[in-house]
């Protein structure tokens, strides 16, 4: 069981990312939702700088992002549902010019889905545990996005279809405490140097 420092959202502080999944698919009906929740995170002008390349198992695309994973990935995401590919755009919409915040905008939009994903009782599994530069070939992805991650979504399953190895970290971690993430006034007052 976590336990945090001060009170926060059960739903926060309960989020893992789990790799044993059932192999059962996921219908639009369960799948969009994450999707919705992903496009309400907040950005930088609004700007929503974050996509979204997603296959589920039963079709044609997922072998394309299925081979992307490293091999140590695609032993346990064999029984996902669903793959997905999160890209940000490095451009802003309204003028061209940089958006220095795309991929912290993105994040703010794959934590939304993360969360979202946690109180439906689904496996959310981010990686970076891929070929990037192949993503963003295979999938066509303009010169303007950047790809930024992969996510492997599904039911729960049992652990023990896990190799041992995985088997053994298929718990929710803990966390440094605040003392060496959080620092007031500059960085030299962290207790963490």
């Amino acid at each position: 069981m976590r336990t945090s420092k001060y009170p926060i959202q059960s739903l926060i502080l309960n989020r893992w990312s789990p790799r044993a999944m059932s192999g059962e698919s996921l219908t639009d009906e369960e799948l969009m939702p994450l999707f919705e929740a992903a496009r309400w995170a907040p950005s930088s002008y609004n700007a929503q700088p974050w996509r979204f390349i997603y296959a589920k198992r039963e079709t044609p695309h997922w072998k394309v992002l299925f081979e992307l994973l490293s091999e140590g990935n695609q032993k346990w995401v064999s029984h996902a549902a669903v793959l997905v590919v999160i890209l940000s755009h490095t451009l802003f919409e309204h003028n061209q010019k940089p958006s220095i915040t795309h991929s912290f905008d993105t994040g703010a939009a794959w934590c939304n889905l993360a969360l979202e994903g946690c109180a439906r009782n689904l496996v959310i599994h981010g990686m970076q545990g891929f070929d990037y530069k192949k993503a963003k070939k295979v999938c066509q992805i303009p010169d303007d996005y950047q790809v930024e991650a992969m996510i492997a979504i599904g039911k729960p399953g049992d652990p023990k279809t896990l190799s041992s190895e995985l088997q053994s970290r298929e718990k929710p971690s803990t966390r440094k405490p605040l003392t060496e993430l959080v620092m007031e006034g500059t960085w030299t007052n962290a207790s963490c140097m």
